[in-house]
């Protein structure tokens, strides 16, 4: 199974690069996970947010692999526990459909996404840097991992 993280963001400091590969790194072959960094659209004075968020849309889009399930990261979706995204992984595991999880830009994700998405997911109910949520949504996949094999990473 593959899974896509798409986000829109600026090109994150070294660090946190590292720190998703670190994770990524550590994922087996059969739970791949790839970072597609997207372009943010430049918005002069006469954009709309909307209309950024149309365009980063298609942008997010054409990195969805095809047939994937798609997990829109959001504020307002909902908020998964640790054994929650645990049981997820396993079945999502066991259809063996490829996932592509989407990131907004500053101005958040497109509604259309929201609409298409089969999950809406929120990583937390606190305001987190654009930069950081790849190596937070790579360690929580590696922790569900971790537990649904029981490696010694994740000790409950």
């Amino acid at each position: 199974m593959r899974v896509v993280l798409a986000a829109v963001a600026k090109r994150p400091p070294d660090w946190i690069r590292e720190g998703f590969r670190e994770y990524a790194r550590r994922l087996p072959p059969q739970l791949s996970l790839t970072l597609s960094e997207i372009a943010p659209f430049a918005r002069d004075g006469s954009q709309s947010a909307e209309a950024a968020r149309r365009r980063e849309a298609e942008r997010l889009r054409a990195a969805v692999p095809e047939g994937a399930s798609l997990i829109a990261l959001d504020e307002h979706g909902r908020q998964w526990s640790t054994a929650e995204l645990v049981t997820r992984l396993e079945r999502w595991m066991q259809e063996g459909r490829d996932l592509a999880m989407l990131v907004g830009g500053a101005d958040g994700l497109d509604p259309s996404i929201i609409e298409d998405a089969d999950h809406v997911w929120s990583l937390s109910r606190l305001t987190l840097p654009h930069a950081l949520v790849p190596v937070v949504l790579a360690e929580q996949l590696y922790r569900a991992w971790s537990l649904l094999n029981r490696h010694p990473y994740h000790r409950a």
